[in-house]
């Protein structure tokens, strides 16, 4: 049940990441602060890397056309399920935006058992749909939301779609390199990712905003602790994704949800009305079911 802990561990560091992330963007813009999750996280990426290979000299990388079409699959749509969920808020605003991106769960599960076999138990399954019940309970648009909904759900769904994408593709990744050593195979597969994906996001900027990566190199410092963040919840993302299915990951997982919460609680004083608690308890035993089933 690592992969259970690796998930959990995962979350918190997620939402520290975001609050980090969230005052990077300034005139960098969205983009320029996605950059860097990714840039600055791929140093401590390569630490991550270089400890656990040294303590597992036995493990063997298995470079091949699969592992490498995996890992450029998910580096690209983790990049473009961005993109998709940027232009979906723009279109329709956060909520409903919110609401379509959650997508990814029963998308990821049920992509993984159709192209790649992964298999689940009845309970999880009934776990992944009431996890997925509470998450649409939690994200569904007010009234005064829906204006513009149809494109806005449309990018939603493409960016849900293209996140299951990035969790199978990364999964593949590691089980492609080194079955054997999944730790080892996640943080591998964690570098070449990102080291692909902060290549491509900075010839992008350097092009279409070159402004942005003179913000992004202005505010290095503040962006380290992002960067850290970032990459010890990749880290650990990965590590889960090579030990279970992508569909239970992304499950329990959305404790980052509950988390979150708490945490705009305690900082911005925010109550919980009745349909969130509904929609937080269908998710908490969502996450349990499939976590245990």
């Amino acid at each position: 049940m690592l992969w259970i802990i690796l998930t959990a561990a995962a979350a918190p560091l997620q939402v520290a990441r975001n609050a980090l992330q969230r005052g990077l963007v300034g005139d960098a813009g969205p983009w320029g602060a996605t950059l860097v999750r990714f840039l600055f996280g791929l140093p401590f990426s390569l630490a991550i890397f270089a400890v656990v290979a040294f303590a597992t000299p036995e493990a063997v990388p298995h470079l091949s056309w699969r592992f490498a079409i995996a890992v450029v699959a998910g580096a690209i749509a983790q990049v473009s399920a961005t993109a998709a969920l940027m232009m979906a808020m723009r279109h329709s605003g956060f909520a409903v935006a919110t609401f379509m991106q959650q997508s990814s769960l029963p998308l990821g599960a049920i992509l993984g058992y159709v192209a790649f076999g992964d298999q689940m138990s009845g309970v999880q399954w009934m776990g992944l749909a009431a996890a997925t019940a509470g998450l649409l309970i939690l994200s569904w648009p007010k009234a005064d939301a829906v204006a513009g909904v149809l494109s806005g759900s449309l990018f939603g769904l493409a960016s849900g779609l293209a996140f299951a994408v990035a969790l199978n593709g990364y999964r593949q990744a590691g089980m492609a390199l080194e079955p054997s050593h999944p730790i080892y195979s996640a943080t591998a597969s964690l570098c070449v990712a990102q080291a692909l994906q902060s290549a491509v996001l900075s010839a992008i900027l350097a092009v279409t905003r070159p402004q942005a990566l003179r913000s992004v190199a202005a505010s290095w410092r503040q962006s380290l602790g992002a960067g850290l963040c970032g990459t010890a919840a990749s880290a650990c993302w990965f590590s889960a994704l090579a030990l279970a299915p992508a569909g239970q990951v992304r499950a329990v997982g959305v404790i980052e949800g509950p988390i979150a919460a708490a945490a705009g609680r305690r900082l911005f004083k925010e109550r919980l009305s009745l349909r969130q608690i509904v929609g937080g308890i269908a998710t908490g035993v969502g996450v349990v079911m499939t976590a245990l089933g």
